[in-house]
């Protein structure tokens, strides 16, 4: 029974969520992709890559940290991709003591294949 107990304690004190989506093609923010796509540039496939951009918050009120979508992607392609195909992208939020909000963070996480345009 006490088992039980701290099981059922634990989990009321960590609580947490997420979404998941997929998308076709994603491309660095500093890129053009209108120009990318309408060149018809080929491209080599360099292989499966993960980013993760994180925020923090302490009671609420102190952030930290840089958790949007365009950061991920950054951090994915930071060794010389420079789009992704085949993308899921996942959106969590972690609280720990939620009803009081001492310390909480959110993430999002990509996952694709990055991809290196060829000069033509």
């Amino acid at each position: 029974m006490k088992k039980i107990l701290i099981s059922l304690v634990t989990i009321l004190f960590i609580a947490g969520c997420s979404s998941t989506g997929n998308l076709g093609i994603i491309t660095k923010s500093q890129a053009n992709p209108g120009s990318l796509l309408s060149s018809s540039n080929s491209f080599k496939e360099i292989g499966p890559v993960k980013g993760r951009a994180c925020r923090f918050f302490l009671l609420g009120v102190a952030p930290w940290g840089n958790s949007t979508f365009s950061q991920a992607i950054d951090n994915a392609l930071e060794n010389g991709g420079d789009a992704l195909i085949n993308v899921s992208v996942t959106s969590s939020l972690y609280g720990f003591v939620p009803i009081y909000n001492i310390f909480c963070y959110t993430c999002t996480d990509v996952e694709g294949i990055a991809i290196k345009f060829q000069a033509q």
